[in-house]
């Protein structure tokens, strides 16, 4: 400890003189620097002067008139009128096509108990198949539940195939239907089909 606390001790003795003969030094230097350096005469810039101007204003322009509201509304639009007759032709919604809804006698009888259906939805015509006129069936079979909804229904026999199945399984979905009672319960009836026609109007 002695001999670090005495070699720091020598060393700040040292820098004392370095530090004040490096200063002496630089005031020397700044003494003796030539004048001439820094005698340059300063350029002064000219002002630069904007010439005064009038604005015009124009205040002869007319603005456009307003345009006046119509008194009368336009027309709606008719829209066609939807036949949902459980036992008739049901018109789509497609300009000049034709649906036709009918349940098959599959699993159904007259009995006062036997499932009835109530709602019965028209499927809307493709219209791929409506602009190449094209005209066909589709048999969709499914399940009615204790409740009346339609369950799992599938298409088992579609003409021409791959054009009307997605549209008749959509719309048979939204069928309503009063269940089948057996000895006041509710029952489920399965294998029910329904059959769309689809026409294109001469």
């Amino acid at each position: 400890m002695n001999r670090n606390l005495f070699r720091l001790l020598i060393g700040a003795l040292l820098a004392l003189p370095v530090a004040g003969g490096l200063f002496f030094i630089m005031q020397y230097l700044i003494a003796t620097a030539d004048p001439k350096i820094d005698d340059t005469k300063q350029r002064k810039l000219a002002d630069i002067l904007m010439p005064e101007r009038e604005i015009e204003t124009n205040l002869k322009e007319q603005k456009p008139d307003k345009v006046d509201d119509p008194e009368e509304p336009p027309p709606d639009l008719d829209t066609p009128d939807v036949n949902m007759d459980m036992d008739v032709d049901v018109v789509n919604i497609a300009p000049s096509a034709q649906v036709d809804v009918s349940i098959s006698t599959t699993g159904m009888s007259t009995g006062d108990g036997e499932y009835l259906p109530i709602v019965k939805v028209a499927p809307i015509y493709p219209r791929r198949a409506q602009s190449r006129g094209i005209s066909g069936y589709c048999i969709v079979e499914y399940t009615v539940t204790t409740s009346g909804a339609i369950r799992d229904p599938k298409p088992v026999d579609c003409q021409p195939s791959g054009v009307f199945e997605s549209a008749s399984v959509k719309a048979s979905l939204k069928f309503k239907y009063k269940p089948r009672v057996v000895d006041g319960v509710a029952i489920e009836v399965g294998g029910v089909q329904n059959k769309f026609t689809y026409e294109l109007e001469q």
